[in-house]
């Protein structure tokens, strides 16, 4: 992938896909931030997303929404998977109460709604938007991928 990337995904099993490429190319070039900064509406598939990229790490993984447990942790042979929901973080004393800041520097950092914390994003990350792009077929998304600060 050459960023930034615009990726159609016509299915969850696509979306998975796009996410593990990504992982791959993570795991390949360690140039690249390990920081993933989800955004995108309520059920587009962002869960989908990381369970595809944590797929190429941890291969045994279960990965669910971390809505309520904040993070889940997912360790493979090569590196470390840390999910985050910050669906209900309002304020940065949210992310000093579970140890956010710690996070980055002990694995890689995929982070849904990661529109709740913009004032807490890294200086360099990947920012990844999932869209629905289509009325008509109602799995139908758009995958843009932007480098931010590297």
């Amino acid at each position: 992938m050459t960023f930034p990337i615009q990726i159609p995904s016509h299915s969850p099993a696509e979306t998975e896909q796009v996410g593990r490429a990504l992982a791959e190319q993570m795991l390949a070039d360690p140039s690249l931030p390990p920081f993933v900064a989800l955004y995108g509406d309520l059920g587009v598939g962002k869960t989908a997303f990381v369970r595809g990229f944590t797929s190429a790490i941890a291969p045994d993984a279960r990965v669910k929404s971390p809505t309520f447990a904040l993070v889940h942790e997912y360790r493979g042979a090569s590196a470390t998977v840390f999910h985050f929901d910050m669906y209900r973080i309002s304020d940065e004393d949210d992310l000093y109460s579970i140890g956010f800041y710690d996070y980055p520097d002990r694995g890689i950092c995929l982070v849904e709604w990661s529109e709740n914390i913009e004032f807490a994003l890294p200086d360099a990350y990947l920012r990844t938007e999932i869209v629905k792009d289509s009325q008509a077929d109602p799995d139908s998304r758009l995958i843009h991928m932007t480098p931010i600060g590297f």
